[in-house]
């Protein structure tokens, strides 16, 4: 599994922390962790909102299987991924959250607060959520016994989602302002993760063309 990790301005501060406890789980696990958001706060300058087309992109492309993302309380976050095709995001506040959320509703990103209740032992808490969200086999149900409802259920809210957002992939990429696109797009470390793992062509003559 690759995992992507992105931050946006208001908590890049905090980039290096997430970053250790996500690839001290990662590692242990052989999955790769691409930091493609912001490292610090004077890196290339990105909202909430140029996360979700990154995440949209990264995950249609199939250049990464999951996404961690978040902002100062994760609502922005996940209201900006879930916005998007080809994206089911949980919001994250504790282990169990992240646990719940792989088991019941068995998405491919999360969306975490990097402020609101960020505090002692705040390092501890991203290490167990990254444990439950990535240790074991996904979409068991919980309890157990509730299995069968809640992967039906889980598909059927897929399928609603596929009947809302009607067009072409690319053409919902095309209807958002091209320069939200292009500066999501413009990140080093965000090309080097897609162009080295994309699997869409369409996908990847896209970013280029948006690049120029």
């Amino acid at each position: 599994m690759k995992i992507a990790l992105m931050m946006e301005n208001s908590q890049a501060a905090k980039n290096a922390v997430v970053l250790k406890e996500l690839q001290q789980v990662a590692n242990g696990l052989d999955y790769p962790v691409f930091n493609v958001g912001m490292s610090d706060e004077q890196d290339h300058h990105l909202t909430y909102i140029h996360l979700g087309i990154m995440a949209s992109i990264l995950l249609n492309s199939k250049a990464v299987d999951f996404v961690i993302a978040g902002c100062g309380t994760g609502q922005g976050a996940l209201m900006s991924l879930n916005i998007h095709p080809g994206v089911a995001c949980g919001y994250c506040i504790d282990p169990a959250d992240a646990y719940l959320f792989a088991q019941i509703n068995n998405g491919n990103a999360l969306a975490l607060p990097f402020a609101k209740g960020f505090g002692w032992g705040a390092e501890l808490n991203l290490r167990f959520i990254f444990e439950k969200a990535f240790s074991g086999e996904k979409g068991q149900g919980y309890p157990p016994e509730r299995k069968e409802p809640q992967v039906r259920n889980a598909g059927i809210l897929n399928q609603v989602k596929a009947a809302v957002v009607k067009d072409n992939y690319l053409d919902t990429l095309r209807a958002i302002d091209p320069e939200l696109v292009k500066t999501a797009v413009s990140g080093q470390r965000f090309q080097q993760c897609f162009f080295e793992n994309c699997q869409d062509k369409e996908i990847e003559n896209f970013v280029r063309e948006m690049l120029g």
